[in-house]
């Protein structure tokens, strides 16, 4: 693409050798008419009148013909400045559908790994939830293990009391059994005694 100042400099050429020639068509005219004015003469005024129409008239269809160059010189000149915006502004748009792919790309890439996080974030709970419960359960259980075995120690203490009670009243009745094995014993060996007699 061609930059501003480059066209401007294109634009200001220096004068063609069309409109040199023009203006020196001109000059010649403006010349010989002042010559032919100073000569007095009818005929030759008349002559360099023809003759400087003829000069202005070359010198019109020679600028104007310049005119028409420069014309097509800029509009070719603004044809290829566009052509080149046209390019730039498809590289651009190229650029822009590149970079906007690349982002959408990126942006699924970051969506996917946020719905990720938040499915192992919400796992994570309800696993966290569950180690909780599942703690609140042991923990019940262990006390009521524990209540358990203190009512179970308290039966056993009751038992063992209940047993050394029971061995006692063993003891007891043992002894109360061996003194009335003892009388009968006796009340036998005096019966035998006595029927014997």
């Amino acid at each position: 693409m061609p930059s501003p100042s480059a066209t401007s400099v294109t634009r200001r050429r220096q004068r063609s050798t069309r409109l040199t020639v023009a203006v020196a068509l001109l000059a010649l005219a403006a010349i010989t008419i002042a010559a032919a004015v100073t000569s007095g003469s009818w005929l030759v005024v008349v002559l360099a009148a023809v003759l400087g129409l003829a000069c202005g008239a070359a010198a019109t269809k020679i600028t104007h013909s310049e005119l028409l160059q420069t014309r097509r010189d800029w509009a070719r000149d603004r044809a290829a400045q566009a052509q080149a915006y046209r390019v730039e502004s498809e590289k651009r748009a190229a650029e822009n559908a590149e970079f906007r792919e690349h982002m959408d790309a990126k942006l699924a890439d970051r969506v996917q790994a946020v719905e990720e996080l938040e499915a192992a974030l919400a796992a994570a709970h309800q696993r966290a939830a569950e180690a909780v419960r599942r703690r609140g359960e042991e923990a019940r259980r262990a006390a009521q293990a524990e209540l358990r075995g203190e009512q179970l120690e308290a039966r056993l203490q009751a038992v063992e009391a209940d047993a050394a009670e029971a061995a006692i009243r063993v003891a007891e009745l043992e002894s109360e059994l061996d003194a009335v094995r003892a009388e009968l014993e006796a009340e036998r060996t005096s019966w035998t005694g006595a029927q014997s007699a």
